[in-house]
């Protein structure tokens, strides 16, 4: 079965041999794959494609997709067919459909309290917390109360308690002289919130990249619903990575003094009350980065891959269920253990 060709070797080229595309670098070949084995071409940041190749692309109407090195959205090249236009068609009807938006919301929400409980598991083995036991026993009751959410209204209001709970523990997570009371944003007032504010945006970017890569229109999501002008499908598919990537983040960096009170400063008249100094963005960048390219086993194939590239993969897990005449297939977020 066709699989996309993902290119990532930096100052590499792509070539054409008949129908065979060739990757290479500095005159040494990398890999060669027949063409009747690519479904699709993502090109990572400085890789170049010679027009013999991208011509065979297009004229066999395989797409290609321009990335930066770190996952950022650029565009596609398509040829005169595209087969996007009937996904996104299934995509607005199954987004229409009740109870299909309603099941595949319930995936989502589930991931996510799945992977919060399991960082406050992880804390509360490590200090021997009973507190967090209880918060840790109380996400485990909320994710059972998923499934018998009947609308999506009622399936919001299980995540907000979950999320409550969740942040409400993170006083004990934090040492000194770290402090944190309530999640807060728009703007954050402190710098646990500014951090998990700048994490999340970094991250909805990158599974943006990732739904624009796969197809799907990123406005038209099912938890979050059509909105003007907001990117709700990548806001579904990062909810269960908020835990494991941005949270686990903020807490190493804290909790590690990567970053320490003197990387904060109030903010000038008419900025927000609190920002990161420079230095201290580019060391949470490079943390954030860090876990973004941390390489990780596949939860079906077993295959290794970083989380960036499993943005990807549960992109096209959706756009796989969205084609589906009959839709068979549940999604699976991805769970930590």
């Amino acid at each position: 079965m066709p699989a996309p060709l993902y290119l990532t070797e930096q100052g590499s080229a792509l070539n054409r041999e008949g129908r065979r595309l060739i990757v290479s670098k500095q005159g040494e070949t990398l890999a060669k794959v027949a063409l009747i084995q690519v479904s699709q071409v993502i090109v990572f940041g400085n890789v170049s494609i010679t027009t013999p190749a991208l011509q065979l692309l297009l004229q066999e109407n395989v797409e290609t997709v321009l990335l930066s090195s770190a996952g950022r959205f650029y565009g596609r090249l398509v040829g005169p067919n595209s087969a996007h236009g009937s996904l996104r068609v299934a995509q607005v009807m199954r987004s229409q459909d009740a109870s299909f938006a309603l099941a595949l919301a319930r995936r989502i929400v589930s991931g996510k309290i799945h992977n919060m409980r399991i960082i406050l598991q992880r804390y509360a083995r490590r200090q021997d917390d009973d507190a967090l036991r209880d918060n840790v026993e109380a996400l485990a009751g909320l994710l059972d109360g998923c499934e018998r959410c009947q609308t999506i209204n009622s399936l919001s209001g299980m995540e907000g308690r979950a999320t409550a709970i969740y942040f409400g523990a993170w006083k004990s997570l934090l040492k000194p002289p770290w402090r944190f009371d309530t999640r807060n944003r728009r703007p954050p007032t402190d710098p646990v919130n500014v951090l998990l504010s700048f994490g999340y945006t970094l991250l909805s970017q990158n599974v943006l990249s990732a739904v624009l890569t796969s197809g799907m229109d990123p406005q038209v999501g099912f938890l979050h619903q059509l909105n003007y002008n907001r990117p709700s499908l990548a806001l579904d598919l990062m909810e269960e990575f908020r835990p494991i990537i941005v949270d686990s983040v903020v807490l190493r960096c804290l909790n590690n003094d990567i970053l320490t009170p003197a990387d904060f400063r109030p903010g000038e008249e008419g900025e927000y009350p609190l920002v990161l100094e420079q230095e201290g963005m580019k060391r949470f960048i490079r943390e954030l980065e860090s876990r973004f390219e941390q390489t990780i086993k596949h939860p079906d194939t077993g295959n290794s891959l970083t989380y960036r590239r499993l943005f990807l993969e549960q992109a096209y897990q959706v756009a796989r269920i969205l084609r589906e005449v009959q839709p068979g297939h549940s999604y699976q977020p991805y769970l930590v253990r």
